[in-house]
């Protein structure tokens, strides 16, 4: 089965075509970081009029890629949520327009499972089941991962998630968006004996996490340095550092617990930020005193991409399940705990 996946759930335009006997075999993606920067974050509106401009051409470009033409496709694996709805529309509306016009399935797909299962497109994917942590902009869980639809939420963030609080931390900082790499990169010249940041919520029980807080103690302690005239750049590095160590470390701990409660062995962290080298130095170290292993997608499938969508649809979309044409699904919140198994469609 041949699957074009389309990705368009906020600010990247993301396409691909995954064949399920050759793998991956072409995939674009289109960021959108430029335009949203000057305003400091995603301005829904404007995503969405630049997937209109964007998708069509990067369809033709993978297809190109592939050297094929789209009545070679067999189906196609669309973003449905959760999302920005009229980012969302977008990709639902070409979707189901050229499954109309060339008679093939076209199925809707949650955009967390695509992270959660990015790392399935690696040469050495884990083997269900595993932990799994997600880290994006607009999400943190914790998921027991039984198998594709099996899902079991162990814990979220009751507030920011950890991909926002870099954002927000990046804006105090007076750094562009977004804001976790150039927070990461700023934090690589601070000194990491100068300041320690809490680790939130990891004083008590539990696998939730909170930011919030950890974000009002980094603007704090910035404000402190103002107001002693001493915010120059080795501060604000310093600041970076010991907000990216409290981050990771809170994550770490939380991993930790879950591998522990669970008895599990494999660890996935897909998203935004599981991209972050302090992050993955941390993971690594934990993962081998329990024997254990993280597993990871490659750096470009980390953020948002169509090869994700293509895979999670192309696995249900085998198992039977399609959308009815026309009838398209846009749902900016949907819990991931709530999809069911392929099998059971």
């Amino acid at each position: 089965m041949r699957v074009l996946g389309i990705e368009t759930s906020c600010d990247e335009t993301g396409v691909a075509l995954f064949d399920s006997e050759r793998g991956l075999v072409a995939d674009a993606l289109y960021s959108q970081v430029a335009m949203h920067a000057d305003y400091g974050g995603v301005v829904p509106e404007l995503a969405s009029r630049d997937h209109t401009r964007r998708l069509l051409p990067l369809i033709q470009q993978v297809l190109a890629e592939a050297g094929l033409a789209r009545t070679d496709l067999d189906a196609i694996a669309y973003t449905a949520g959760p999302g920005l709805v009229g980012a969302l529309m977008v990709g639902a509306s070409t979707a189901h327009g050229m499954a109309r016009a060339l008679g093939i399935s076209v199925l809707g797909v949650h955009h967390m499972e695509g992270h959660l299962l990015a790392p399935m497109l690696e040469d050495e994917p884990p083997d269900f089941p595993f932990v799994a942590l997600l880290v994006s902009g607009g999400h943190t869980q914790l998921v027991d991962v039984q198998g594709i639809g099996r899902y079991r939420l162990l814990g979220e963030s009751v507030d920011d998630a950890a991909g926002e609080a870099f954002d927000k931390v990046a804006k105090m900082l007076g750094l562009d968006y977004p804001g976790g790499p150039l927070v990461a990169r700023l934090a690589e010249q601070g000194d990491p004996k100068r300041l320690r940041f809490p680790r939130p919520m990891t004083d008590r029980p539990g696998l939730d996490f909170s930011f919030s807080g950890l974000k009002t103690h980094t603007l704090t302690a910035i404000r402190q340095f103002e107001a002693a005239g001493e915010l120059d750049e080795q501060a604000r590095a310093d600041v970076a550092r010991a907000f990216e160590e409290a981050v990771a470390d809170t994550l770490v701990i939380k991993c930790r617990r879950a591998l522990d409660q669970t008895g599990l062995k494999r660890l996935v962290v897909a998203g935004g930020v599981s991209a972050n080298a302090r992050l993955r130095e941390r993971l690594a170290h934990e993962t081998d005193k329990r024997s254990a292993r993280a597993y990871y997608p490659r750096g470009r499938f980390c953020t948002d991409n169509g090869a994700m969508i293509a895979y999670a649809g192309t696995q249900r979309l085998l198992a039977g399940e399609h959308d009815e044409i026309g009838i398209m699904k846009a749902v900016p919140r949907w819990p991931l705990a709530s999809l069911a198994p392929p099998t059971d469609t």
